[in-house]
């Protein structure tokens, strides 16, 4: 059910005051929902953020603040609503770059890069 429901939205908010890994922002950047987080942790790591003056289209995968207060919050969802409303074609490209990154985020990846770090390892000692 929290697939399907991250699945139909069009922004995902995670609000995390901690978050070192986070699934929840790759499983909406996988579905074309557009996060919108706290850059914190994985969050930061894994959420590019969104340039709209980059060519052609823009840039990013989503919205990012850094401070966790209300203020912060508030002015980028208010920018994430603003290019929703306003600015369609630029949001639906933002959700393209979000999908068309999965290759890179899936498991086949994470793993290789995990053996080379222990291979390394093992001949260091």
């Amino acid at each position: 059910m929290a697939h399907r429901a991250t699945a139909a939205g069009d922004v995902l908010l995670m609000p995390s005051r901690f978050e070192p890994c986070g699934l929840n922002q790759l499983y909406a950047l996988n579905y074309g929902t557009v996060p919108l987080v706290h850059a914190v942790g994985g969050l930061r790591d894994t959420v590019a953020p969104y340039d709209p003056f980059a060519e052609p289209d823009g840039a990013g995968t989503g919205w990012l603040f850094d401070r966790a207060d209300g203020g912060a919050l508030r002015d980028a969802a208010s920018h994430a609503l603003r290019t929703y409303r306003d600015f369609r074609e630029s949001f639906d490209a933002l959700a393209r770059r979000g999908m068309e990154g999965a290759p890179e985020r899936d498991w086949g990846a994470a793993a290789e890069a995990y053996e080379n770090v222990l291979t390394e390892a093992k001949y260091v000692w």
